[in-house]
């Protein structure tokens, strides 16, 4: 079978245009057993204003093993009731929240889950803004968090209160509806937390679906679109976690939530037509020092590094060579950008 980085390597090109989602572009599938791979996560720590987390939870999200590993090809997120000091803040239950070191605007979410068990219980496979303004969030740290939240956007992908075992909840949490938000919908998945279910994200430019087991139980597709009602147009980030609120059961000792994979896809492939109709793109890929970037007229041109992140942007009058002498070598993402046209990606490598 091969890895997820020799199909990420055969991925040519994507369509903006196309809502197609097929190309595999990042993915973590939990086959090496042992502690988490740091270039795909964060475990975020931080008590964001100094003494606890939001909405009353009354745990210690930690960094250790303890609570978050990989064994027998599934990641465990274990939620545990112990005394933990950190931060000059003792409480009582630990637990793990992962953020992602990618980041990308439109596609499809996979997560195959079992989820945890127990009244008070709280886990949430979900997602922000990359450009949220949290402490201690793995996007704040590298720059990015101008925004507060729920103005960057919130996507609950999957939420399930051990209260009311067995029901899952997908949301949406914009300026125009958050906290209690209108934008919520559910359905009933027997075994949710006996067995592997798959939580599904559809987001392109104009909705959004969730489903489970491929069966739909909402749609997110707002009758206008602005800021207030739609912050989907930029970025988000994946967050897996449990918390623990104060309901929880008093005979609560420990239980996980355990992931077979994570899967994100964007676009489906352009063809050679598509290509030469447009008339754009990479020319000699890969590249070495300099990479040529053929052009029909005034473009922008982004190049994004594997994890998203915008290295170098600027407005070019036709086709141009791009200096790429301070780039290391690896993958990267060649976006461009012309007025009357969504867009073009292409993944390029630099020798």
């Amino acid at each position: 079978m091969r890895s997820i980085f020799t199909l990420i390597f055969l991925i040519s090109c994507t369509s903006l245009n196309a809502q197609v989602y097929d190309t595999l572009v990042w993915a973590d599938e939990f086959n090496i057993d042992g502690s988490l791979d740091t270039t795909k996560w964060w475990q975020q720590t931080v008590l964001p204003n100094g003494t606890s987390w939001w909405n009353g939870e009354i745990q210690h999200y930690t960094d250790r093993d303890t609570n978050a590993n990989v064994s027998a090809g599934n990641l465990h997120l274990t939620a545990l009731r112990e005394s933990y000091s950190n931060q000059g803040v003792t409480k009582d239950f630990t637990s793990a929240r992962l953020n992602s070191k990618f980041a990308f605007t439109y596609g499809r979410v996979e997560v195959r889950a079992k989820l945890p068990t127990g009244v008070g219980t709280w886990p949430a496979i979900w997602m922000l803004g990359q450009n949220i303004a949290e402490i201690g969030s793995y996007w704040q740290v590298q720059g990015y968090g101008t925004t507060s939240w729920p103005m960057c956007g919130e996507i609950d992908i999957m939420e399930h209160w051990g209260s009311n075992q067995d029901y899952v909840s997908s949301a949406i949490h914009s300026p125009s509806s958050f906290g209690g938000t209108v934008n919520v919908g559910g359905q009933t998945v027997n075994g949710a937390s006996t067995s592997f279910h798959i939580y599904t994200l559809e987001w392109s430019e104009t909705k959004m679906v969730f489903s489970v087991d491929s069966v739909v139980h909402y749609t997110y597709e707002p009758s206008t679109y602005t800021s207030s009602t739609w912050p989907f147009e930029d970025p988000q980030f994946l967050l897996l976690n449990i918390a623990i609120l104060p309901s929880i059961d008093t005979s609560f000792t420990s239980s996980s939530m355990e992931v077979d994979y994570v899967r994100v896809y964007q676009q489906s492939n352009l063809s050679l037509e598509e290509q030469a109709r447009n008339g754009i793109g990479a020319v000699g890929n890969p590249f070495e020092h300099k990479l040529f970037v053929r052009l029909t007229g005034a473009s922008t041109i982004n190049l994004y590094d594997i994890t998203g992140k915008l290295i170098y942007s600027q407005l070019h009058n036709g086709s141009t060579n791009l200096d790429t002498e301070a780039y290391a070598p690896g993958l990267y993402v060649l976006e461009i950008l012309q007025p009357g046209f969504k867009g073009y990606r292409e993944k390029v490598v630099k020798r």
